[in-house]
């Protein structure tokens, strides 16, 4: 494992969350957003729409509709909407504005699932935790760390492989490595810094 991340850190330095925000709470209006969309597509979409309102007590005032405006180029944006709707009145009317740190309080906010509650205690609070979506689930499967079927299996497999220090490392990294050279299709492994140690290298 020290191999694996040594030489990941070595190609991919500046590995980090790719998602613009200026606060806790952006981060996770960012996340919410995020779901099924490129994380350039929700910057986009955030520059204006956090000039508008950056707050759970201003999301509050906006009427449904303009915020289905603001983000109805993320995708599911009926759906994305209302939950952050529902999510900033739970955080207004329970946590009296704040975002919760701990992963007991963040998934019982509308549109909070694991994932989202592991990248904000990862980025935003500084605590060790392992999200994983699609591209941490896929190379984790082929590096062979490992052959969980759900997200939950896999971040389990992870957690147990590396040190707690190193778990934003991993989700950063593995998240890069995905969306830079292992590819859903046609992953670059002739390019790949790490093929010798995945067995599921294509070799020519």
């Amino acid at each position: 494992m020290d191999r694996l991340l040594s030489e990941l850190k070595e190609r991919y330095p500046d590995a980090k969350c790719a998602l613009d925000y200026g606060s806790e709470f952006e981060l996770l209006i960012a996340v919410i957003l995020s779901a099924q969309c490129t994380d350039k597509r929700v910057n986009v979409v955030t520059a204006e729409l956090f000039r508008a309102a950056n707050t759970p007590e201003q999301f509050c005032s906006m009427p449904l509709s303009v915020l289905e405006g603001y983000i109805k180029t993320c995708g599911l944006y009926k759906n994305k909407a209302a939950n952050i709707k529902k999510c900033c009145e739970v955080l207004v009317a329970e946590y009296g504005g704040r975002v919760p740190d701990t992963m007991e309080k963040l998934i019982t906010l509308p549109g909070v699932g694991r994932k989202t509650a592991n990248v904000m205690l990862s980025v935003a609070f500084d605590k060790p935790a392992i999200a994983v979506d699609t591209h941490v689930f896929r190379v984790a499967h082929r590096l062979g760390l490992s052959s969980g079927k759900t997200p939950d299996d896999v971040e389990k497999d992870l957690c147990g492989l590396f040190d707690p220090s190193e778990y934003k490392n991993v989700h950063h990294l593995l998240i890069r490595h995905g969306r830079d050279c292992c590819h859903a299709r046609n992953p670059e492994c002739g390019q790949c810094v790490i093929s010798c140690l995945c067995p599921s290298a294509k070799t020519e």
